[in-house]
């Protein structure tokens, strides 16, 4: 549903807040569809020039809606929602910054390896368990992951599937400042504020620069993504998936 996406325009910068908080933020492929649109429209928006990430509190995301997920890994056809959402990312113009408060698991932490800066609560925990569910990293974390943390400390935590606290997150590079909860909101867009001040055509090529070309990481996510299709439709990943759902639903 559309309300499990609003978008929001402060000044200069657009809030896109994930707000599905029965489900723990977890993304359907119409969240994606919504953020997508949200991305290109504000980056073809010469009025925006910051876009802002935010969750429900004590839920950034716990990642990807697995019955969506369920029903490609039984044999049904998945769309392209989540394909453009990660293309989004990976071209996004201008620059974008989050605001992680507790549950952050797969893409709900992935996201914010694109993201400029990121703040935190000192509750949030980082996960990612692809591998603990037969599948892969996805969003080019495989790239980004140990340019930021690390070949090691990449593979604690997308190979491990370890949780990040804050601190550790700050520690690693992951994230930017740890924040109390009540001054997490008022601290994430102080700061996009900050940036959209700036003289926007210098920021543009400071940041490209820092980025590099997005042409390696769009070919790291297509082959990130070809795996994960595979590994979906598997039977070790079936079974992984099926597991869960049914814990889930015995808790």
């Amino acid at each position: 549903m559309t309300d499990h996406i609003l978008i929001e325009r402060q000044g200069a910068v657009q809030i896109i807040r994930m707000n599905r908080p029965d489900k723990k933020n977890a993304l359907t492929r119409a969240m994606y569809a919504k953020m997508s649109s949200a991305l290109a429209e504000g980056d073809a928006d010469p009025a925006v020039r910051v876009h802002v990430f935010l969750g429900v509190p004590g839920a950034f995301s716990a990642g990807n809606d697995l019955a969506d997920f369920l029903v490609v890994a039984t044999g049904g056809e998945g769309g392209n929602e989540v394909w453009d959402f990660l293309m989004a990312l990976a071209k996004a113009e201008k620059p974008m910054v989050s605001g992680v408060d507790g549950i952050a698991v797969g893409i709900g932490t992935t996201l914010n390896l694109h993201c400029d800066l990121t703040f935190a609560t000192p509750r949030t925990l980082f996960r990612t368990p692809f591998v603990d569910l037969g599948l892969v990293p996805e969003a080019g974390s495989s790239l980004l992951a140990p340019q930021i943390l690390g070949r090691q400390g990449a593979f604690a935590l997308l190979g491990l599937g370890e949780g990040f606290s804050a601190e550790r997150a700050k520690a690693a590079g992951l994230i930017y400042e740890v924040v109390a909860e009540e001054a997490l909101e008022g601290a994430v867009l102080a700061a996009a504020s900050e940036i959209a001040a700036k003289l926007p055509q210098a920021l543009k090529i400071a940041r490209d620069l820092m980025r590099g070309s997005p042409e390696e990481l769009v070919a790291r996510i297509r082959i990130e993504s070809e795996h994960f299709r595979e590994r979906l439709k598997s039977d070790e990943a079936r079974a992984a998936l099926t597991a869960f759902m049914t814990r889930k639903k015995a808790s």
